[in-house]
C-alpha cells in the first residue's frame, strides 16, 4: 500500500518542504506497509513498515497512536507507542508519553523526561540517507 499527500483539488502536491500531510486518525486502522512523502501523521494504529526516501519527511506518532513496525524517515517525533526499530537519517524526538520497543538508529536525538524505550540506541553517521540503513534482512560485513 502507498500513501502519498493529495492536495486540495485531489492532485499530487509537491511535498518537499512538508506541505503536504497524511492523517491516520484516532480509530483508523491501517493494516500494510506504508510509503509516503511529506509528512505522516499517526493517531490511529497502524501494522506495517513506513518508509519514505524524501529527505524532508516526517512522521510523528501522536498520544494514543501505534505503530507496530519498522519506521525508516529521516525526521521522527513520537508521543505514542511503536513497536518496531527506528531508522531515523535526521533526528528523533522522543516526548513524555513515548514508548518504544525497539532499538532506535539515530544521528540526532531528543528524549523529554517520561518516555520509555525498552531497546538499544545506535547512534549512525550523521546526514545518512535513510535509505542506506542496514535492512534486517540483509547481510552486512563487519
Amino acid at each position: 500500500m502507498e500513501i502519498w499527500g493529495l492536495g486540495m483539488f485531489g492532485k499530487r502536491d509537491d511535498v518537499s518542504d512538508h506541505s503536504a500531510t497524511t492523517l491516520i486518525a484516532r480509530g483508523t486502522r491501517v493494516e500494510g506497509d506504508l510509503k509516503f512523502l511529506g509528512c505522516l501523521e499517526i493517531e490511529g494504529t497502524v501494522v506495517g513498515n513506513v518508509h519514505s526516501e524524501d529527505q524532508k519527511s516526517r512522521v510523528r506518532i501522536l498520544h494514543g497512536g501505534f505503530l507496530n513496525g519498522e519506521i525508516r524517515v529521516s525526521d521522527v517525533v513520537i508521543n505514542g507507542k511503536v513497536k518496531g526499530d527506528i531508522f531515523a537519517a535526521n533526528l528523533i524526538k522522543l516526548a513524555s508519553k513515548a514508548v518504544v520497543e525497539g532499538n532506535i538508529h539515530y544521528s540526532l536525538i531528543e528524549v523529554d523526561k517520561g518516555a520509555e524505550v525498552i531497546g538499544s540506541f545506535v547512534l549512525e553517521q550523521a546526514n545518512t540517507n535513510v535509505s542506506t540503513f542496514p535492512k534486517e534482512n540483509q547481510a552486512t560485513d563487519v
